[in-house]
């Protein structure tokens, strides 16, 4: 599969959240809020719904305990490349809404990093966006993590597998 460039221009259909955050956040209010938003929007909720969360792991890439994992990115470019990342998601498989959240700065094992929610009028679009977004985040947007362990940072150099 080949994922959009993020600087491919892309016509925007659906409804797009994207967020980066510096402080922790709950995915369950997150959503809750979302739900909130796109009831307004649209009337209604739609019929579907796919959702990820992704949590910062207690080991390294070295299997080293980890105290924190760092993402640092590019102001306004990362934000521009995920809303394309996921309108070209939305367009491929036909959702209603997207939702990113994502962490910046430091955060701790535990943590919730990611929160993707895709919003269709049947499952199937929802979760197949929701997967091919997962994996345009991890591979195209323009993020970069250090792990930290027992006081020494680490840049990560590859993406972790499925």
């Amino acid at each position: 599969m080949s994922w959009p460039s993020c600087r491919q221009s892309v016509v925007v259909k659906a409804m797009l959240a994207i967020q980066l955050e510096a402080e922790p956040f709950e995915p369950l209010s997150a959503l809750a809020e979302w739900h909130q938003l796109l009831a307004a929007r649209l009337g209604m909720l739609p019929a579907a719904e796919s959702h990820f969360v992704g949590r910062v792991r207690p080991s390294g890439a070295n299997d080293a305990p980890l105290t924190a994992l760092e993402l640092e990115h590019y102001p306004g470019m990362t934000e521009a490349c995920i809303a394309s990342l996921a309108a070209a998601a939305a367009g491929q498989q036909g959702a209603t809404a997207v939702l990113v959240k994502h962490r910046i700065g430091l955060v701790l094992p535990g943590d919730a990093i990611v929160l993707v929610a895709v919003a269709a009028d049947r499952r199937g679009p929802a979760q197949r966006c929701c997967q091919e977004l997962l994996e345009a985040l991890k591979h195209e947007a323009p993020f970069w993590k250090r792990e930290w362990s027992q006081g020494v940072g680490r840049w990560i150099t590859g993406n972790t597998p499925l």
